[in-house]
């Protein structure tokens, strides 16, 4: 075979559909910068209120991201590596958060954990209230963002195989071996993305939010909810505030790009 065509070109007619898609994603984000108070956007961005939910939203989005490589990589490879009865059920619950509305999984949430919900005793003779705390938003994240991980893990999992995995098993090496040595590493790419993924979707998370963790200032508001709470006051600063966590998420995704493609 000749190693003149390293790829095959895709049908002309592709592009336009693909350039409309990248202009429906594109314009609504040069319309926040176009609309940006930039005389004072500083002062919009910089006030008390902005800072601690601009705080907050990265905290909290750090912390659900790290609770998602702890539960959601166990769950992509016991999901991809093994097999047993209900498996394709399970992992159609699991991933229910990517389609469910935001707002019915803070109810969820609610009667979950919540002082009447159902391990809301437990909680309480424990004295320790979940709703209404940062633990809530912390709580609402991971859930929304947990299907994100384990998607583009178990993706990668299954792209990897395991002929490596079976050749160091054959060496003697034990299972917990093979997995830090050898599927980790294959797989330290896909977890990236997927932890960039969940991130990313923490960060931006409303409705599970308000919803199990309500809205108070340096203790819930995260800056998602400071955006819409600006939105009715002061449009503006709503505008500024969004362009901030438009800017985040793309700093965001770069460093991780760069970092995967370092890996």
């Amino acid at each position: 075979m000749s190693g003149r065509h390293s790829h095959v070109d895709v049908p002309r007619w592709l592009y336009l559909p693909a350039a409309g898609g990248a202009a429906f994603v594109l314009l609504p984000l040069v319309a926040v910068v176009l609309r940006t108070p930039w005389a004072d956007f500083l002062e919009l961005i910089t006030s008390e209120a902005s800072r601690d939910a601009l705080a907050l939203s990265l905290r909290t989005s750090a912390v659900s991201t790290l609770l998602c490589v702890l539960l959601g990589g166990p769950m992509a490879v016991v999901l991809a590596r093994t097999r047993f009865p209900g498996q394709s059920l399970l992992r159609s619950l699991v991933l229910l958060p990517l389609v469910l509305p935001p707002v019915v999984g803070g109810i969820a949430l609610l009667y979950t954990f919540g002082r009447r919900g159902l391990l809301g005793g437990t909680f309480e003779l424990l004295g320790v209230q979940v709703a209404f705390s940062t633990t809530a938003v912390v709580l609402a994240q991971t859930f929304v963002a947990l299907p994100f991980l384990v998607v583009s893990l178990e993706g990668s999992l299954r792209t990897a195989g395991q002929q490596y995995e079976v050749v160091a098993a054959s060496l003697g090496a034990r299972p917990s071996t093979v997995l830090r040595r050898v599927t980790l590493p294959l797989v330290l790419p896909g977890l990236v993305s997927g932890a960039v993924l969940a991130f990313a979707r923490a960060l931006g998370e409303f409705g599970a939010t308000i919803t199990f963790a309500g809205s108070l200032q340096g203790v819930t508001r995260t800056l998602p909810l400071e955006i819409y709470l600006r939105r009715e006051t002061d449009a503006e600063a709503a505008v500024a505030l969004s362009l901030v966590l438009v800017m985040v998420a793309v700093l965001v995704i770069g460093l991780a790009r760069q970092g995967r493609s370092s890996l």
